[in-house]
């Protein structure tokens, strides 16, 4: 994952009504807020193309797509490497994908945060909005942390 190999993908999958969107982004916190821009846009186009009536609310997804693009900022970044998202849409269903370059900081199951900490209910939060969420290795160093959410 370096800048030489960055494309942003619009285009539909075949004829199957499935739409996808691919970017880089650098891991930093400028890098995770663009991405998570670029996406809200993505979504607000095509969401209404994928699922009937165009009635779904894009907030849940917002929100989804920028915890775990900020987790791979904080806790994924290795110098010189971009993280990708990747967003898979279909009639029912988003599939939102983060991967960085750091294999060996996997997240684990949601602590309980401090009632008083500014940080660590983010995975909680995760939890919460998705309809599941889990992370599986990338060749060949890395790891993506996926979410799924119903629309």
């Amino acid at each position: 994952m370096n800048k030489e190999s960055a494309a942003v993908t619009r285009e539909p999958l075949a004829p199957t009504g499935h739409f996808s969107f691919s970017s880089l982004f650098v891991t930093t916190e400028y890098g995770a807020h663009s991405v998570r821009h670029a996406a809200e846009r993505w979504l607000a186009d095509h969401v209404p193309q994928a699922v009937p009536g165009g009635g779904a609310d894009t907030d849940a997804a917002s929100l989804l797509v920028a915890e775990l693009a900020t987790n791979a900022a904080l806790h994924g970044r290795v110098p010189g490497r971009d993280a990708r998202l990747d967003l898979t849409l279909d009639a029912a269903s988003l599939l939102i994908e983060v991967t960085d370059a750091r294999g060996d900081r996997l997240p684990g199951r949601p602590p309980v945060a401090d009632a008083d900490g500014e940080s660590g209910r983010g995975l909680l939060l995760v939890e919460a909005l998705a309809d599941g969420w889990g992370i599986r290795p990338h060749h060949p160093a890395g790891k993506t942390v996926w979410a799924t959410l119903a629309l």
